[in-house]
C-alpha cells in the first residue's frame, strides 16, 4: 500500500458459509447459515486485512493509482504477457471521470513508471496531460473508451493483453468451465466475443467488445485475439487478468487430458456461485493483487522508484 494511504473503506458484508447448518427458505430452497462477515474478515484469522484505501486529496489518490498501474504493468511483464507494442491498461481518473490514463505506445511494460503514463479524454480521445513524449495506442483507446463509456459506474480499470494461453483458448470461442475454486471468480461473469473483426482501427470493434462485456461481466475471451478484464481498481483488473489467463491454461491442459478418456469434474453452479460471492468482491480483489505488486516494488528498489516522474507529469488541460 502506498505511504499516502489515509483510511480504509469497509468492505461490503457477506454471509459466512457453514456447511453443516443448511436451512430451508420459505420457498424450500437451501440457505447458507452463519455469521455475517466481509470476504476479508472471512479469510483473515485475526485482524482483517484492510480493503481499498481512501485519500485526503485527489493528488495523493492519483499518485497511488498511477503507481499501482505501473506496478501492474511490471507484473504483466514478469508473467510474459508482452507482445511487441500490443496490450494496454486504462484507469479512470479519480477526480475527472471523463478522463482516463493509459500506457504510452512502445514502452516496455517491465520499465513502466507512473511518470510514463498519458491522460486522455474518454469521449474525444484528446490527450489532455501526463507524459506526452510518446503517443497512446490508437486501438487501445478505441477499446477502452467504449468500455468506460458503457459502464461508468462500476468499471474504473481495464486490462487487455495478448497472452499465450488466452490466445490459444480463444481459438475455441468457448467460455471456461468452473474447473477450480479460483476460476469461480468468473462464474457467470465472463463472456466470449466470437466475432473477430481484425485489428481495431475503428469504433465498431471496440463497441462490439463492450457489448460482449455487457453490464456485469468481469472479463471476456476475445476469439483469435486475447483477453480483457475489468475492475473497480487497477489492482483488481490486473489480478483478474492473471487469473483469467491461468484459467485458460488450466482449461487447455484439462481438455488435453480429457481427450484420453479422463473424466472432467466441474464445480456445481451452487458452489461456484458461493465462491463467487465470497471471493469476487472489490475489496478482496484489491487485496489479492497486493502480494504481486509489493513484490514488484521490492524488485524495483522501492515504491518510489515505480512512482518516479509523477510530479513531472504535464498538468491536465480540462
Amino acid at each position: 500500500m502506498a505511504p499516502s494511504a489515509i483510511s480504509e473503506v469497509p468492505p461490503s458484508v457477506l454471509p459466512t458459509k457453514v456447511k453443516d447448518q443448511v436451512q430451508q427458505s420459505d420457498a424450500g430452497v437451501p440457505m447458507r447459515d452463519g455469521l455475517d462477515k466481509t470476504p476479508l474478515e472471512a479469510i483473515s484469522h485475526g485482524t482483517a486485512l484492510p480493503g481499498i484505501p481512501t485519500f485526503s486529496s485527489f493528488v495523493e489518490e492519483r499518485k497511488h493509482i498511477l503507481t499501482h498501474m505501473a506496478a501492474t504493468f511490471r507484473f504483466v511483464a514478469r508473467q510474459g504477457f508482452t507482445e511487441g507494442m500490443a496490450g494496454h491498461i486504462s484507469v479512470r481518473d479519480p477526480e475527472h471521470e471523463h478522463l482516463m490514463w493509459m500506457n504510452p505506445l512502445g514502452r516496455h511494460f517491465g520499465m513502466m513508471t507512473a511518470g510514463d503514463l498519458i491522460c486522455l479524454d474518454i469521449n474525444t480521445g484528446r490527450i489532455v496531460g501526463g507524459n506526452t513524449s510518446r503517443p497512446a495506442n490508437a486501438a487501445g483507446f478505441l477499446i477502452h473508451s467504449a468500455v468506460h463509456k458503457r459502464r461508468p459506474h462500476d468499471i474504473h480499470a481495464i486490462c487487455h493483453f495478448h497472452s499465450i494461453a488466452g490466445r490459444a483458448w480463444s481459438a475455441f470461442a468457448r467460455p471456461l468451465d468452473m474447473l477450480s475454486q479460483d476460476i469461480c471468480n468468473f462464474h457467470n461473469a465472463h463472456a466470449v466475443y466470437a466475432d473477430y473483426g481484425g485489428i481495431v482501427f475503428g469504433n465498431t470493434e471496440g463497441e462490439r467488445i463492450a457489448d460482449a462485456l455487457g453490464q456485469h461481466n468481469k472479463g471476456a475471451i476475445l476469439m483469435n485475439h486475447g483477453l480483457i478484464t475489468v475492475g473497480w481498481t487497477v489492482d483488481e483488473a490486473g489480478f483478474m487478468f492473471g487469473l483469467l489467463d491461468r484459467g485458460c491454461q488450466i482449461q487447455l491442459q484439462v481438455e488435453a487430458a480429457a481427450a484420453s478418456g479422463l473424466k472432467k469434474n466441474i464445480i456445481s453452479d451452487e458452489e461456484a456461485a458461493y465462491n463467487f460471492t465470497m471471493a469476487s468482491e472489490k475489496n478482496a480483489l484489491y487485496r489479492e493483487a497486493q502480494p504481486d505488486l509489493e513484490y514488484e516494488f521490492m524488485m524495483a528498489g522501492g515504491e518510489e522508484v515505480v512512482a518516479k516522474g509523477f510530479e513531472a507529469l504535464s498538468p491536465l488541460q480540462l
